[in-house]
């Protein structure tokens, strides 16, 4: 499956003032600047070849694919034009939600690209499903982990979540392995969230338990980004609270906070350059630009996407939630007259590029307009360095045209998700289609043997994902949580 030429990479504008690398997205073609958006524009029309044979190989063997937003931009590349029945790239909720309807489709073996918990996460969703008999591959033998989620395995979260009074309800991040959720829930009643449905959680749970204690972890930057968002909503006029939450008004959001704690220790690596520096150069360099900002950001970044979303001109929420506020603005800038030049900057992980640019091309391809174009802006963060081969120091300190951006600082790309690679996919599809059962078992998911209170650990840390997936079709949380709440 080898041997793949790819395409020189679009030229380089000369250098604007600012110093973020940018990609430039039109119709039809792409425009970097800066090393950095070089370096993603590149993949982001892949070899056909690689294309035709990761597809052969899922077609021949029954394979689908579930990736994470945050890949590289070579491998989502492929992956994106591989595309329906075969691959599917999005968050780590929906990743298990495609894996059961890929297996309920006929696929017999479902690889994962992304980070341990989320390889977990679709397994144990698959055991509930009923598709034990479907094989999970990962990318690598050895461990991809996850710094946020390492933040919660840690003897401090259980102390806190033990701190907790009474009628508590613990509310955890949906990016933990099945072992904290099970931990977690035999000390506090749990239920999982995501960065798109973790307000609404929060506010039912206090609409349907009165009095009840709300207690979110780990994410530092999101348990903090919740309490401005509560803050904000306590602000606006009843009509508007109501059009969030039907139950709620001003008094009973301010009741919620009163009531609502946090875990203050854990963050992801990536979220975490998205600080004052940024936050400085944003306002400096991009001030036309529509700002986004995932959840998990730093409160300076947050304020100032969520200040530039009440003026209808950005958006704070999940990768998802991102994904849908960029293509609707260049939508809207398609259906005006004359040309049209849409900057956004990008306020997480720099592997959403890949969904973002194949997107907004079909869209303005449908459209007809080479007039319309997306700036898609890289924030880097000062502290980044530059590889100097020829330099005694081998670094140099500082960003210069948007250079600088790399797993060792700069720009927001993790180097757990990096771990994987289409090198590495390639070859755990080749070992499918061998039948090499043996040679695939240091990339299968790490059986969890871990027992917590007499049950199983995978089955247990299960429980609170299955009742995040009840509220979401329902809108209540299921009655045996809230029995263990109040019991």
């Amino acid at each position: 499956m080898g041997g793949r030429a790819y395409p020189e990479a679009a030229r380089v504008t000369d250098p604007r003032m600012s110093t973020f690398p940018s990609l430039t997205v039109r119709a039809a073609t792409l425009e970097p600047r800066g090393a950095f958006a070089v370096a993603q524009a590149q993949w982001l029309h892949p070899d056909p070849a690689a294309v035709d044979a990761v597809r052969l190989a899922c077609e021949q063997h029954a394979v689908g694919i579930v990736a994470h937003f945050y890949m590289d931009a070579e491998l989502q590349g492929v992956l994106v034009r591989v595309g329906a029945p075969h691959t599917f790239v999005a968050d780590s909720l929906q990743m298990a939600d495609v894996a059961v309807r890929m297996a309920e489709a006929g696929k017999r073996t479902i690889v994962v690209l992304g980070v341990d918990f989320m390889t977990e996460n679709v397994r144990a969703v698959l055991d509930a499903a009923g598709h034990r008999d479907v094989a999970v591959y990962r990318l690598a033998s050895a461990h991809i982990g996850c710094s946020l989620a390492a933040s919660a395995e840690q003897p401090a979260y259980f102390d806190w979540l033990r701190a907790q009074g009474p009628r508590t309800l613990h509310v955890v991040y949906i990016n933990t392995s099945l072992v904290t959720k099970a931990r977690a829930h035999a000390l506090v009643p749990t239920i999982t969230c995501t960065s798109s449905n973790v307000l609404q959680t929060i506010l039912q749970a206090h609409a349907q338990l009165p009095g009840v204690r709300i207690a979110y972890g780990p994410d530092t930057y999101m348990g903090a980004n919740l309490v401005s968002l509560l803050e904000n909503l306590a602000t606006l006029p009843e009509a508007a609270i109501r059009a969030v939450h039907p139950a709620h008004t001003a008094a009973t959001v301010r009741d919620l906070l009163s009531r609502f704690d946090h875990y203050r220790q854990g963050a992801c690596v990536v979220h975490h350059l998205f600080g004052d520096d940024v936050v400085t150069r944003v306002r400096a360099d991009h001030a036309d630009a529509l700002l986004t900002a995932h959840l998990e950001v730093p409160g300076q970044m947050f304020a100032l996407a969520a200040e530039a979303q009440r003026h209808g001109r950005g958006v704070v929420g999940s990768t998802s939630n991102i994904l849908d506020f960029i293509l609707r603005a260049v939508k809207e800038a398609a259906a005006k007259p004359g040309a049209q030049r849409v900057p956004v900057v990008l306020g997480t992980e720099s592997g959403m590029v890949t969904s973002i640019v194949s997107r907004v091309q079909q869209a303005l391809a449908a459209t007809g307009r080479d007039d319309v174009e997306l700036e898609l802006v890289f924030p880097v963060a000062s502290e980044a360095v530059t590889r100097v081969d020829d330099s005694p120091l081998a670094l140099v300190p500082g960003v210069a045209g948007g250079e600088g951006c790399s797993i060792e600082g700069g720009c927001a790309t993790c180097p757990f998700m990096k771990m994987n690679s289409l090198d590495a996919l390639e070859s755990v599809l080749g070992k499918v289609g061998a039948n090499a059962t043996d040679a695939l078992v240091p990339v299968r998911p790490t059986p969890i043997t871990e027992t917590v209170e007499g049950r199983p650990a995978a089955a247990l840390g299960t429980e609170p994902i299955l009742w995040m997936r009840h509220f979401q079709q329902t809108g209540k949380l299921p009655d045996a949580l809230v029995e263990r709440v109040v019991g």
